[in-house]
């Protein structure tokens, strides 16, 4: 007979934040989502036609600041909200300045 063993693995992962933020866009996305007359879940499939892969639950994530959004993911919401990165980040530069 084979024996089993159980093994506990504890990980760490490591938490991504900026200033206690996963993401300094948050409050932009949503209300120019909302300015668009677009749902979570329509974002979301103009998002996956530019081959970003997230779904409504992943953008409510975003918008309450629970999910980070990465380069690609940034560039593809400024595209389908018509918003450029700067409008986007402005939230950041208002705190934290340009330079």
């Amino acid at each position: 007979m084979s024996s089993i063993r159980l093994i506990n693995v504890v990980m760490n992962l490591k938490k991504i934040l900026f200033d206690s933020n996963k993401n300094v866009v948050s409050r932009i996305l949503r209300e120019r989502r909302l300015a668009a007359g677009l749902t979570q879940a329509q974002l979301a499939a103009r998002m996956q036609t530019l081959g970003v892969n997230l779904d409504q639950q992943m953008i409510s994530r975003i918008e309450s600041n629970r999910r980070f959004v990465t380069d690609y993911e940034l560039a593809c919401f400024c595209r389908v909200l018509k918003l450029s990165t700067e409008e986007a980040l402005a939230d950041f530069y208002e705190n934290y300045g340009k330079e």
